[in-house]
Protein backbone atom coordinates (compact mmCIF):
# COMPACT_ATOMS: atom_id res chain seq x y z
CA UNK A 1 0.00 0.00 0.00
CA UNK A 2 2.76 2.18 0.92
CA UNK A 3 4.87 1.82 -2.53
CA UNK A 4 1.14 2.96 -3.85
CA UNK A 5 0.85 5.83 -2.07
CA UNK A 6 4.37 6.45 -2.76
CA UNK A 7 3.93 6.44 -6.93
CA UNK A 8 0.70 7.80 -7.32
CA UNK A 9 0.72 11.11 -4.73
CA UNK A 10 4.34 11.00 -3.02
CA UNK A 11 6.46 10.79 -5.51
CA UNK A 12 4.88 13.01 -8.52
CA UNK A 13 4.37 15.58 -5.68
CA UNK A 14 8.41 15.83 -5.35
CA UNK A 15 9.25 15.07 -9.20
CA UNK A 16 11.53 17.81 -10.62
CA UNK A 17 10.55 19.08 -13.73
CA UNK A 18 12.49 17.12 -16.50
CA UNK A 19 15.68 17.28 -17.75
CA UNK A 20 16.73 17.56 -21.54
CA UNK A 21 19.83 15.18 -22.76
CA UNK A 22 20.70 14.91 -26.60
CA UNK A 23 21.56 12.03 -28.89
CA UNK A 24 22.66 10.80 -31.89
CA UNK A 25 20.76 8.02 -33.89
CA UNK A 26 24.24 6.96 -36.04
CA UNK A 27 23.48 5.40 -38.93
CA UNK A 28 25.19 4.12 -42.06
CA UNK A 29 24.28 1.93 -45.36
CA UNK A 30 24.10 -1.44 -45.16
CA UNK A 31 23.67 -4.48 -47.02
CA UNK A 32 20.61 -5.45 -45.15
CA UNK A 33 16.87 -5.96 -45.52
CA UNK A 34 16.63 -2.11 -44.78
CA UNK A 35 19.41 -1.05 -46.11
CA UNK A 36 21.07 0.70 -43.18
CA UNK A 37 22.39 -0.24 -39.80
CA UNK A 38 21.95 1.67 -36.33
CA UNK A 39 24.99 1.88 -33.85
CA UNK A 40 24.23 1.12 -30.31
CA UNK A 41 26.77 1.93 -27.49
CA UNK A 42 26.95 -0.16 -23.75
CA UNK A 43 26.42 2.25 -21.12
CA UNK A 44 29.47 2.81 -18.94
CA UNK A 45 27.85 1.37 -15.68
CA UNK A 46 24.97 -1.04 -16.42
CA UNK A 47 26.48 -1.87 -19.82
CA UNK A 48 22.99 -1.84 -21.14
CA UNK A 49 22.67 -0.72 -25.37
CA UNK A 50 22.00 2.61 -25.78
CA UNK A 51 22.58 5.48 -28.33
CA UNK A 52 25.67 8.07 -27.80
CA UNK A 53 23.88 10.55 -25.60
CA UNK A 54 24.92 13.35 -23.10
CA UNK A 55 23.64 16.53 -21.73
CA UNK A 56 23.63 19.69 -23.66
CA UNK A 57 27.13 21.54 -23.49
CA UNK A 58 27.85 25.50 -24.06
CA UNK A 59 28.51 26.87 -27.04
CA UNK A 60 27.10 23.91 -28.78
CA UNK A 61 23.51 23.68 -30.43
CA UNK A 62 21.64 20.44 -29.41
CA UNK A 63 22.31 18.74 -32.77
CA UNK A 64 26.03 19.84 -32.45
CA UNK A 65 26.46 18.55 -28.86
CA UNK A 66 24.80 15.05 -30.12
CA UNK A 67 27.55 14.77 -32.61
CA UNK A 68 30.35 15.65 -30.20
CA UNK A 69 28.39 12.95 -27.66
CA UNK A 70 29.26 10.41 -30.69
CA UNK A 71 32.79 11.17 -30.92
CA UNK A 72 33.29 11.14 -27.41
CA UNK A 73 31.77 7.57 -26.45
CA UNK A 74 31.95 5.78 -29.71
CA UNK A 75 34.43 7.74 -31.53
CA UNK A 76 32.04 8.58 -34.81
CA UNK A 77 33.28 10.83 -37.74
CA UNK A 78 30.14 11.64 -39.52
CA UNK A 79 29.76 11.54 -43.09
CA UNK A 80 28.83 15.35 -43.10
CA UNK A 81 27.61 17.72 -40.41
CA UNK A 82 23.93 17.25 -41.32
CA UNK A 83 21.68 15.68 -38.82
CA UNK A 84 18.02 15.41 -38.90
CA UNK A 85 15.43 15.77 -35.61
CA UNK A 86 13.89 12.36 -35.67
CA UNK A 87 11.88 12.31 -32.34
CA UNK A 88 12.46 12.61 -28.92
CA UNK A 89 12.05 9.83 -25.69
CA UNK A 90 11.23 9.83 -22.11
CA UNK A 91 13.35 7.78 -19.42
CA UNK A 92 14.14 7.52 -15.67
CA UNK A 93 18.06 8.43 -15.71
CA UNK A 94 19.55 7.06 -12.56
CA UNK A 95 22.23 9.18 -10.86
CA UNK A 96 24.62 7.87 -8.07
CA UNK A 97 22.34 8.47 -5.61
CA UNK A 98 19.94 6.23 -7.06
CA UNK A 99 17.05 9.12 -7.81
CA UNK A 100 15.28 8.97 -10.70
CA UNK A 101 15.33 11.92 -12.75
CA UNK A 102 12.51 11.86 -15.02
CA UNK A 103 14.75 13.22 -18.41
CA UNK A 104 13.73 13.76 -22.10
CA UNK A 105 16.01 12.76 -24.77
CA UNK A 106 15.71 15.09 -28.19
CA UNK A 107 17.46 12.42 -30.91
CA UNK A 108 19.39 13.63 -34.61
CA UNK A 109 20.35 11.01 -36.86
CA UNK A 110 23.41 11.49 -38.61
CA UNK A 111 25.45 9.41 -41.34
CA UNK A 112 28.63 7.86 -40.25
CA UNK A 113 31.58 7.64 -42.65
CA UNK A 114 33.58 5.66 -40.08
CA UNK A 115 34.23 4.77 -36.53
CA UNK A 116 38.00 5.47 -35.08
CA UNK A 117 39.83 3.56 -32.68
CA UNK A 118 41.09 6.68 -30.40
CA UNK A 119 38.57 8.61 -28.74
CA UNK A 120 37.94 10.43 -25.34
CA UNK A 121 36.08 7.26 -24.12
CA UNK A 122 37.86 4.13 -26.07
CA UNK A 123 37.89 0.98 -23.94
CA UNK A 124 34.94 1.85 -21.82
CA UNK A 125 32.03 1.26 -24.17
CA UNK A 126 31.65 -1.50 -26.36
CA UNK A 127 29.91 -0.77 -29.77
CA UNK A 128 27.76 -2.65 -31.82
CA UNK A 129 26.11 -2.03 -35.66
CA UNK A 130 22.82 -3.77 -35.98
CA UNK A 131 19.65 -3.53 -38.29
CA UNK A 132 16.91 -1.26 -36.33
CA UNK A 133 14.88 -3.98 -35.63
CA UNK A 134 17.53 -6.01 -33.69
CA UNK A 135 18.56 -2.33 -31.93
CA UNK A 136 14.67 -2.17 -31.04
CA UNK A 137 15.07 -6.01 -29.24
CA UNK A 138 18.10 -4.66 -27.53
CA UNK A 139 17.29 -1.35 -25.75
CA UNK A 140 15.69 -1.71 -22.23
CA UNK A 141 14.07 1.87 -22.52
CA UNK A 142 10.62 1.59 -24.08
CA UNK A 143 10.45 5.25 -25.41
CA UNK A 144 13.76 4.31 -27.24
CA UNK A 145 12.58 1.09 -28.36
CA UNK A 146 9.45 1.95 -30.10
CA UNK A 147 11.49 5.19 -31.80
CA UNK A 148 14.27 2.72 -33.36
CA UNK A 149 11.09 0.31 -34.19
CA UNK A 150 9.89 3.63 -36.36
CA UNK A 151 13.59 4.40 -37.74
CA UNK A 152 13.12 3.28 -41.11
CA UNK A 153 10.32 5.75 -41.60
CA UNK A 154 12.20 8.14 -40.04
CA UNK A 155 15.62 8.64 -40.97
CA UNK A 156 16.94 10.45 -43.97
CA UNK A 157 18.12 7.81 -47.15
CA UNK A 158 21.49 7.12 -46.88
CA UNK A 159 23.91 8.67 -48.97
CA UNK A 160 25.98 6.45 -51.27
CA UNK A 161 29.38 7.55 -51.55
Amino acid sequence: MFLNLWHKVIGPAFRRPPRFQVAAMCYRPADCAGGFEVLLIASRGTKRWVLPKGWPKAGLDSAGAALEEAWEEAGVVFTTGETAEIGSYRYDKRLDGGLPLDTVVFVYAAEVSKLRDDYPEAGQRDRRWVEPGEAARMVDEPGLRALLARVPSLLPLPRTS
